[in-house]
């Protein structure tokens, strides 16, 4: 059994305008008085904006999804109390002239000193889902072989068309605006867990890098857990389609662990990876996708069905089968996050939007997380990623 674990972020919006808004302090601490949060699970951010929940170890879909649904309840009550929204959107829709305070920590502030303008602009929220590996060799394998299906992760979650309340043009414009840190994007090929080390710690002693957390590769080792962490994907609206995109990374690790490869691995050359990665932000899954085996790109419905036929016996001995594979169907043909957000625009204007972003994200839209086609309940740094720490409710085992 792969173990699995999820973090989510959120912006908080204005009630009202949309705009981020600087409450995530009141917000957390309004969060930690209710029952059923307990002390830790709700997490500072880089930006007073942000926040974001970390769900303990977990064996099954079912679990991701009711600590999701439970730790989204739980924020978007809070935001309420303080006059703001919960937000499960990859970037910011809507902005105003005056840039959201970086939180009070020290390695905020540094952070901040050593790139402004990047901090200031980095409204963007992401969903990152750690596996269990049995050892750090056993991680940089699978780290090597998760490089050609990031791109389609890209792809599948992109839920951040807009930006300043303009229509980017892309899908996923968060995977742009991270794409400007120093260490990003597809992760380089490493020749086992010492080049890793060796590597990563150049950057650090060199000084091009204040130290490994500000790693921001789409997936990396963690430095506190026996896990890697897949870093790829917008978090997304519903709680369902977060629990489905769990799955389906479950899958491709327990295939990876189960038959490395390291041939396939190796053949994907960086340039075509970054283009891909480039083309899965710019179109989502309206135009083609990566396929993974073969790094050519094909239509949405032929590349999922080969997907599905590789990833098939890891879903079935995971029990996730039923979950992943028709949400995975649905999103083609309903749209991801980012053709919803952009038909809804085009509907209901920017009232519109904002009310669809937060009652999907809490779950009051009537769906509550609910997959319509099991009828199951998700049965679903940046800490990790800008700020860098490891939370003691993050995934481990043997194995996230």
């Amino acid at each position: 059994m792969v173990t699995v674990g999820v973090e989510e972020e959120y912006l908080l919006l204005d009630a009202a305008t949309g705009v981020p808004v600087a409450r995530a302090e009141q917000v957390r601490q309004a969060a930690e008085q209710q029952p059923g949060i307990d002390r830790g699970e709700v997490q500072r951010e880089l930006l007073q904006a942000q926040l974001e929940v970390a769900t303990p170890v977990c064996e099954t879909l079912d679990e991701v999804g009711a600590h999701l649904t439970r730790l989204r309840g739980a924020l978007a009550e809070a935001a309420a109390s303080h006059g703001c929204r919960l937000a499960a959107v990859g970037a910011a829709p809507f902005t105003d002239r005056l840039s959201v305070p970086v939180s009070d920590t020290p390695r905020y502030r540094t952070i901040h000193g050593d790139a402004p303008q990047l901090t200031d602009e980095q409204l963007i929220t992401g969903m990152h889902v750690h596996v269990g590996v049995p050892d750090r060799g056993a991680g940089v394998a699978l780290l090597n072989g998760l490089r050609p299906w990031l791109p389609l992760l890209v792809a599948l979650s992109a839920n951040s068309p807009l930006w300043n309340g303009t229509d980017t043009g892309f899908a996923d414009w968060r995977t742009v605006v991270f794409s400007r840190w120093p260490v990003s994007g597809v992760p380089p090929h490493f020749d086992g867990a010492a080049d890793y080390d060796a590597r990563i710690r150049a950057l650090v002693d060199t000084g091009l890098i204040g130290d490994v957390g500000r790693l921001y590769w789409q997936a990396r080792l963690s430095e506190r857990y026996p896990t890697v962490e897949i870093r790829a994907m917008d978090v997304q609206l519903r709680v369902d389609e977060a629990v489905m995109l769990t799955g389906l990374v479950r899958a491709v690790a327990a295939t990876l662990l189960a038959d490395p490869d390291p041939a396939h691995a190796a053949a994907f050359h960086p340039e075509a990876l970054a283009a891909a990665v480039w083309y899965a932000a710019r179109h989502g899954c309206t135009e083609r996708l990566h396929d993974p085996r073969t790094g050519t790109l094909d239509s949405p419905p032929a590349v999922v069905d080969r997907v599905l036929d590789t990833l098939g016996p890891a879903l079935r001995r995971h029990g996730d089968a039923p979950l992943v594979e028709p949400l995975l169907k649905r999103l083609l043909t309903e749209g991801n996050g980012a053709v919803r957000q952009l038909r809804e625009l085009r509907r209901g204007g920017r009232a519109g939007l904002v009310d669809l972003i937060s009652s999907v994200t809490d779950g009051t839209d009537g769906t509550d997380g609910t997959d319509d086609a099991t009828g199951s309940t998700g049965s679903i740094d940046g800490t990790e990623g800008a700020e860098g720490a490891d939370h003691p409710g993050r995934a481990a085992g043997p194995a996230r």
